[in-house]
């Protein structure tokens, strides 16, 4: 008899043992998902010692399908700024030192992150960010205001981008930094959004000291180690493995199955042409997922964020829709502020209500329009008045 020792099986294999050797910590999620980074089972493309094996990306899927099937914890959704975003670009960018450091925390949860990028006048065209870092000895101490930061209220520590160097032009001025959120001068004021949640956040940084070890990347290089966050934020929101029951379309599809006197010809076409965007974004999440194998996200990502957005508020307005009268109905906008980031999944009038912010986190469909038209389909840039200009001397 000969064992089948493929990459996939033997992912599952792995997973299969985790489960059996940590059963009794199914229950804990900081201990169990401690067991599976130590396994190398945390991220498998991931080298050994940092979460992973080595392996291919595609044998991430194995993993996870056997620890849901197993009802193990999930910590993607605690901490989706850490697993997404800061994550890959701390093993692209970080040294030994704070890939030891932070790497593993990250990934139980029980450092929570944050991402300080956007500011009032800097979202869409981030590398206008004014939040200043001045070196000062071995530190740097950073002043500004950074807006629409989710989980901020939790996080631990920031992924952060800031301006060092002012006579630059506004690409080539940037430094990244890991913040501190505990740190003198971070203070978190809450964003209440249509939900009446208050996921989203605007932090004030004032005379905040960093040290020069909490650098990712080198001096003036910002706008590189930042590509990276964002080719893996885009990834993180539009190719992720669907993790609702039927897809994007399942919960409308309940709904059409549930409450057949609101059928009509019209809701009909619409849920069928849903399902099958929906469809087409999943496979196109998929090609994705494999195009990464060939290396790190590539403007492909932009794509995938984009199908997502469209696809997830066509369908939470259908069910919406579908409700007729009952979708206009909210239970509770009492303000609250959620311990975990979710897109989806509370109910059809939450869904409805949240989806419209997809198409503006994680990069607006205007800014991905453009990469998609520049970037794959090779289409003249759009002019741009400030390129080449030291970023002090452009007009704000």
């Amino acid at each position: 008899m000969t064992t089948d020792r493929t990459p996939l099986a033997e992912a599952a294999a792995e997973a299969r043992a985790l489960v059996r050797r940590h059963a009794a910590d199914l229950g804990d999620p900081v201990a169990f998902l401690g067991a599976q980074f130590d396994a190398g089972l945390a991220w498998v493309h991931f080298p050994e010692g940092r979460g992973g094996r080595g392996w291919s990306r595609s044998a991430q899927a194995e993993v996870d399908r056997v620890l849901s099937e197993a009802g193990a914890p999930d910590g993607y959704a605690r901490n989706p700024i850490g697993h997404g975003m800061a994550a890959a670009t701390i093993l692209a960018w970080g040294d030994d030192a704070q890939r030891d450091r932070y790497l593993r925390p990250l990934w139980t949860g029980e450092e929570i992150w944050c991402q300080l990028f956007s500011e009032p006048g800097a979202g869409s065209d981030l590398a206008a960010v004014r939040t200043r870092a001045v070196r000062d000895g071995d530190t740097w101490v950073v002043d500004g205001h950074k807006i629409w930061t989710s989980m901020a209220h939790h996080a631990r520590f920031a992924i952060l981008l800031a301006r060092t160097d002012p006579e630059q032009p506004k690409h080539q001025g940037l430094t990244y930094f890991v913040c501190d959120m505990r740190a003198a001068g971070v203070e978190v004021r809450p964003l209440r959004q249509i939900t009446g949640e208050a996921e989203f956040n605007e932090v004030f940084l004032t005379g905040v000291r960093v040290p020069d070890t909490a650098r990712l990347g080198a001096v003036g290089d910002g706008w590189r180690v930042a590509r990276t966050t964002l080719g893996n934020e885009r990834v993180a929101i539009g190719a992720r493995p669907e993790p609702r029951e039927g897809g994007m379309a399942g919960l409308t599809a309940r709904l059409w199955r549930e409450r057949p006197e609101r059928r009509s010809h019209g809701l009909h076409r619409r849920l069928l042409h849903g399902w099958v965007r929906a469809e087409a974004a999943r496979l196109a999440g998929e090609r994705l997922r494999q195009l990464m194998e060939l290396g790190a996200p590539g403007p492909e990502g932009s794509a995938g964020k984009l199908a997502f957005a469209v696809v997830n508020q066509e369908l939470s307005g259908l069910a919406v829709d579908i409700l007729g009268e009952d979708g206009l109905r909210f239970g509770d906008y009492t303000m609250t502020r959620p311990t975990e980031l979710a897109f989806f999944g509370k109910d059809p009038t939450w869904d409805y209500l949240r989806s419209r912010a997809n198409s503006i986190e994680g990069g607006t469909s205007e800014v991905l329009k453009n990469v998609i038209g520049e970037q794959v389909l090779g289409l003249p840039r759009e002019p741009a008045v400030d390129r080449g200009i030291p970023w002090k001397d452009i007009p704000r």
